[in-house]
């Protein structure tokens, strides 16, 4: 079986429920006169966690594991920097940034988060050229009205909102990002000055990545929305993010669930999946908005604090 394109995800073993969902989505989507390949980068896979996501695919696909060892991530530490969405430390976020060393074998990959469906066919996304560029993404249209995170992005990442992608869904230059020592530079960034961040591997693809980043259509990311911006959604999107807090497996209503509860019924962990949400409480409902908040007050402070993204990658 071959294929162009793997596609990857970097999953613990508590996010294997989410990663079924969207593995399933990509089964319900494929092109039937392609194959494809998909890797699971991991720390702690259970081997039952391995069988049940390797039980869902059929013969076009094919599923791979490849388990990463903890000193990969030397100079990555659990340090509040490193937190995602400020609230906790989840090394895997950062795998991502290492496939290019980690895979010499492929040219090119594209990257996925487990809160993704597909709601479309894979392949324009996964044929997309990249010429020189490093990678291809989409703008982060979660936060274009969050005034604090537009601050943010613009004193301390030192680009235009507009140009600040998520790395929820990237097409990933591996043979570029080898040649100009992509993951050195990170590290050596990363080692010097423990930059505080809003998203760690975010805002460190941004900043290194400026003007070497193709930008996509937002139906390839279309992640959801209060819905008091309901004009703003994607009337058929290829790819659905539940980024942030947006989970249709914790909160009601949420834009976009129904293509992850189409998928979920399709899986083992519907039944557990629901009950996730029937058992989320108000009060925890209620810590999420808090976190939220807090996150955004950070963000605000952080435009303000030197050294920055933006004054450090200007004198380099």
């Amino acid at each position: 079986m071959s294929t162009n394109t793997p596609i990857f995800y970097t999953i613990s073993n508590d996010f294997v429920p989410y990663a079924a969902v969207s593995l399933q989505s990509l089964i319900s989507n494929a092109n039937p006169n392609r194959n494809y390949q998909v890797i699971f980068i991991h720390e702690d896979l259970t081997a039952q966690s391995k069988a049940v996501l390797a039980s869902l695919v059929p013969d076009q696909i094919q599923v791979d594991f490849y388990q990463v060892v903890p000193d990969m991530l030397e100079g990555i530490d659990n340090r509040p920097e490193n937190f995602l969405r400020a609230d906790f430390y989840t090394p895997a976020i950062f795998y991502r940034l290492f496939i290019a060393n980690l895979f010499p074998q492929f040219d090119r990959a594209l990257y996925i988060d487990a809160d993704t469906v597909w709601a479309d066919r894979p392949d324009e996304l996964l044929d997309t050229p990249l010429d020189d560029y490093l990678m291809a993404a989409v703008p982060d249209h979660s936060i274009e009205h969050v005034e604090p995170m537009l601050a943010y992005i613009k004193g301390a990442i030192g680009i235009p909102p507009a140009k600040y992608i998520n790395s929820g869904v990237l097409v990933l230059n591996l043979a570029q990002m080898r040649a100009i020592k992509f993951q050195e530079q990170l590290l050596a960034l990363i080692n010097q000055y423990h930059f505080d961040c809003i998203a760690p591997d975010q805002d460190y693809l941004n900043g290194l990545g400026q003007g070497k980043i193709k930008y996509l259509a937002e139906t390839n990311n279309a992640m959801p929305k209060d819905w008091q911006y309901v004009d703003e959604m994607i009337a058929h999107p290829r790819l659905v993010h539940y980024n942030l807090f947006y989970k249709p497996w914790h909160f009601d209503q949420v834009m976009y669930e129904e293509y992850f509860w189409q998928a979920a019924k399709l899986t083992p962990f519907y039944e557990q999946l629901s009950q996730e949400r029937t058992q989320y409480s108000d009060q925890i409902r209620q810590s999420d908005h808090e976190k939220l908040d807090r996150l955004m007050d950070k963000a605000g402070k952080l435009a303000l604090v030197e050294p920055s993204f933006r004054t450090i990658l200007n004198k380099t």
